[in-house]
């Protein structure tokens, strides 16, 4: 046992110090003191900028370092949200929640076992509804879009996806029935009137 401590003293610092780093993030996205996003935020910038200044100080966990650098980094643009809008799951596990209760409701719902095509067509705006109405009771009034343009560009968009998967289904019904049909309609487009 000595011999182990004694072969690996060297180590320590650079371990201490990197768990202090790892451990003062956890207290800054714990959030304790409730702040808002923009100082979590401040915080951990500071914190960021002291362990890419002295990332070389840890020894050999330096490339660990930079990879806790570089994958905060690609969190970055998310990360801040949950201080800011009240009830938004804090961590992917609690957002997961969300996501696998509504897979459950619709198979409950639907007795089957896998998504449906509704699911992909129309699964934006389903978990968005499901979601919200956990967290929030909804009256007739509430339920009307404020944004007429933005509620008729998404179901615009739903449109879209229903009519391609409406295509996909033809294809895979006659697929030959399907091709002759583009065909025609693409020699018809491009032969001069």
């Amino acid at each position: 046992m000595a011999k182990g401590l004694t072969t690996t003293d060297a180590l320590w610092p650079g371990i201490r110090t990197a768990y202090d780093w790892v451990h003062h993030v956890a207290q800054i996205l714990e959030n304790e003191a409730a702040v808002p996003g923009s100082e979590v935020k401040r915080q951990l910038e500071n914190l960021l900028a002291e362990m890419t200044d002295e990332q070389a100080t840890v020894g050999v966990l330096q490339p660990a370092v930079a990879h806790f650098l570089k994958a905060s980094a690609s969190y970055w643009p998310g990360l801040f949200h949950c201080y800011d809008i009240a009830g938004l799951p804090r961590t992917n596990n609690d957002l997961e929640q969300y996501f696998g209760s509504a897979r459950y409701h619709q198979r409950r719902a639907s007795g089957r076992l896998h998504a449906t095509a509704a699911t992909v067509v129309r699964g934006s705006v389903r978990v968005l509804a499901a979601t919200a109405s956990r967290l929030t009771r909804f009256r007739e009034y509430d339920l009307r879009h404020p944004n007429l343009e933005r509620w008729t560009g998404l179901r615009r968009s739903l449109e879209l996806r229903q009519d391609a998967r409406r295509r996909q289904g033809r294809f895979r019904k006659n697929p030959a029935g399907y091709l002759a049909t583009l065909e025609t309609m693409l020699l018809k487009s491009s032969l001069p009137s």
